[in-house]
Parts: structure tokens; sequence; C-alpha cells
């Protein structure tokens, strides 16, 4: 299946491991070209490298702070894209653990200026050409904790299900400008974080880092955690010409964990 996303300009924020890497190399891998940021410039040129070794879209990078260099890594990317932004993936990076009685109120306000307005200011800075062009995909990151709130992640199930609400209300005044607004919702990835979630998960509960990683893969139905690259798959289709009518959708990926319907 053509997806369309050949000589696409994408800007996937928080890309230098992890889920937004996948999300980027399947996008690339599709021939559109990809702008990777994030905070370690190390890591980033070893993804944009990875990227540019496999050819079909290339990759160039620039490593900044969401939260103090937005408009630069906005301009920069248009510049080294070659024109604006036709997709935005809005990967921010995840809090740290903590109980609901267990976070200082100060941390709310910390975490929103670097996981929630970014996103928001980002997109509108992108949105308006998109709605002039006829295509665009607004494609955020957030957790499955925004349908199921997961225990010890107070920062996160709070600070995503805030953009829940942005999301759908922005998805509905530009949907017939061509413009789609989805969040994915990943479960237990195999990922870095999810390491560091589970250690802190284990120091919490008295329990080793394997014993928490088994107990979470036994409550999966696909019994174990899912692969990077199937997350990576799933975002390439929804910022793809081929889900031009998924908008305003909240997609899980997460082998069935989420037991509601």
């Amino acid at each position: 299946m053509d997806l369309g996303l050949k000589g696409k300009r994408a800007l996937v924020l928080s890309s230098s491991r992890g889920l937004g890497r996948a999300i980027a190399e399947a996008i690339a891998a599709e021939g559109a070209d990809v702008m990777l940021t994030a905070r370690t410039e190390e890591k980033l040129k070893a993804a944009a490298d990875a990227i540019n070794a496999r050819g079909q879209g290339r990759a160039s990078y620039l490593a900044g702070d969401l939260k103090t260099e937005l408009e630069t890594i906005h301009a920069t990317a248009v510049e080294r894209l070659g024109g604006p932004i036709d997709i935005l993936v809005a990967n921010t990076g995840g809090p740290p653990a903590g109980t609901a009685l267990g976070v200082e109120a100060d941390l709310y306000a910390t975490h929103f200026e670097a996981m929630v307005l970014p996103v928001i200011k980002l997109s509108g800075l992108v949105i308006g050409g998109m709605r002039e062009r006829g295509f665009g995909r607004i494609l955020i990151v957030a957790s499955s904790g925004v349908i199921q709130p997961i225990p010890n992640l107070v920062l996160s199930n709070t600070l995503r299900s805030s953009l829940v609400g942005w999301a759908k209300t922005v998805s509905s005044e530009v949907a017939a400008d061509g413009v789609t607004v989805n969040m994915i919702l990943p479960g237990r990835i195999e990922t870095d974080r999810t390491g560091e979630l589970d250690a802190a998960n284990a120091k919490k509960q008295g329990k080793t880092p394997e014993e928490i990683s088994t107990a979470a893969r036994a409550a999966i139905p696909a019994g174990r955690y899912g692969r990077v690259q199937e997350f990576g798959d799933v975002a390439c289709f929804l910022v793809s010409e081929r889900a031009s009518y998924v908008t305003g959708s909240l997609i899980r990926v997460d082998g069935g964990a989420i037991r509601s319907v």
C-alpha cells in the first residue's frame, strides 16, 4: 500500500530514541523527509545517520529544548526540510513517577510548560499553512493513562489528559480543510522509558524490576510488551494520506491492556 508520504515534510519531537525515533524511521521509510529534535545531539546524529543509511526519505536534526527554543526548532525545520511542515508528531518526554498525594503541586505547572504548552504552541505555528495547502497531520503521542490512569504516574495521567480535550476541540475546527488531529496511546512498549518506570515501581513496591515486568506482561492479553517498530507503523499510517478520514481519535497501541471498550 502506498501511504502517500513521499516528499512530505515531517517534524518529529523527542525523536532521538524510543517511540519518537521509531515513528521517524517509519515515516522516512515511506519516503518522507524528517526533522529530528531532542536535547542530546549525539543520539540525534546516530538516529539521523541510521535513517539516511537506509535511503528513502532523508533525515536532519537539531538539538534543542522545546520549552525555551520552540520557535528556533520550527524555523530550522522549515529551512532544512525545504518548506513548511506537513506532518507534526508531538512526542514529549515523560515526567517523573509519583502518586497523587506524593507530588508537590508546583510540579504540575513545571511539567505543563514542558509537555503541554509546546505541543499547543508548535501546532499553532504549523496548522495555518496546513489548512492553506489542504493537507496536514498532527499526531500527539500520549499514553494509555489518559483512558485508564496508570498507578504511580499521576503527572503523566493528568497532563496528557489535558491534551485530549485540546486535540478533540481543534480537530473539529480544521477537519474540513484536510487537516487531521489524532492522539496515539502507547501501552507497554519496550523502550528505555519502560525500563525506567519498571525500576521506579520496583523501588516503590519493594520488588525487583524483573518481578514488575513479569507481572505487567501477565496483565496484557498479548502476553508481551510491544515493539517500537509496531508502534511506529501505526503512527505512520495515521499521518499518511490513507488516514484522511481518521481525526479526533484516540488510537490505542497496547496489546489489549486497556480493559474498557
